[in-house]
């Protein structure tokens, strides 16, 4: 059987929030574009981070009420923005491989495969206690997924569309969580959905030689191995017109809009720009990982 390599150091230079945008630099010093309201944005101080996230929220809540994660490179863990929840509240965390994001709480993946939340668990988001043998974590607004090392995966919380319908899932190598649909990256480079499919997010039944994925609140974004960009789901925004994008290293996708890392470390966006999340033209020197 073959089983996932946990990275110490997960492929997350770039985090899209509801209306905030966030890039980890290669020096290990964080950027941030958008809104404001909650201080989410502020991260100029952090220093050796070697991961972001940010939290979602789905455009049907006008709010900007989302908070950054910041993985230091000693395992730690820093927090800004909105913590109603207490899912800022990371301070004690300690050897911590990566982490992830959702509206109201937040998940550490600890080197050993366990894994560890905070904030809101209402729907049952942070039972999380028991998992074992854990390689990467995504977090939806309600609900958590959960990669194990055989390639197969688990999940918790809202599972009202079947987002959390993965338990026939294998040789998965990523997944991805939106508001209510979940994503998975297989082996062979094709992808597999679950969930809520009103405007589309789910059809990736077609898509091949994928080696990234990233969910939205209502779309869905892969990335191809040349360096181009397939996109599904609603498009009010433009957040999937992402066709002419070439020499893509990473994506990310938040509530309505879309980031993609160039190989030479800067950076392009569309979609809703109301608060200025897609401003990320100036940035330079993103950290580009490489496997």
């Amino acid at each position: 059987m073959n089983y996932i390599q946990v990275k110490r150091w997960p492929q997350h230079s770039l985090a899209a929030g509801r209306r905030h945008s966030v890039g980890l630099q290669a020096d290990g010093t964080v950027v941030a574009t958008g809104d404001n309201k909650y201080g989410q944005c502020y991260v100029s101080g952090w220093r050796d981070i070697v991961a972001v996230a940010a939290g979602n929220v789905h455009m049907a809540r006008n709010t900007g009420n989302t908070h950054t994660i910041g993985l230091q490179s000693d395992g730690t863990v820093l927090a800004v923005g909105w913590n109603k929840h207490n899912q800022c509240h990371v301070n004690d965390w300690c050897d911590i491989v990566a982490v992830a994001a959702g509206w109201c709480h937040t998940i550490g993946l600890q080197s050993n495969g366990t894994v560890v939340a905070v904030g809101r668990n209402h729907e049952g988001e942070c039972y999380v206690n028991d998992w074992r043998g854990i390689a990467a974590i995504a977090a939806g607004d309600w609900h958590t997924i959960g990669l194990q090392l055989d390639g197969t995966v688990t999940a918790v919380g809202n599972n009202r569309y079947g987002q959390c319908n993965v338990r026939d899932w294998s040789n998965m190598v990523s997944v991805a969580a939106g508001y209510l649909h979940t994503i998975g990256l297989q082996s062979d480079g094709t992808v597999s959905a679950v969930g809520s499919n009103k405007h589309k997010q789910c059809d990736v039944m077609g898509w091949q030689e994928m080696v990234s994925v990233a969910a939205g609140s209502y779309h869905t974004i892969g990335l191809q191995a040349d360096g181009t960009v397939m996109a599904v789901g609603l498009n009010k925004h433009g957040q999937c017109n992402v066709s002419d994008w070439r020499d893509i290293v990473a994506v990310a996708a938040g509530c309505a809009h879309t980031l993609g890392l160039r190989a030479d470390g800067t950076v392009v966006a569309v979609g809703d720009n109301e608060y200025g999340q897609c401003d990320v033209s100036g940035w330079q020197d993103i950290q580009v990982h490489s496997d």
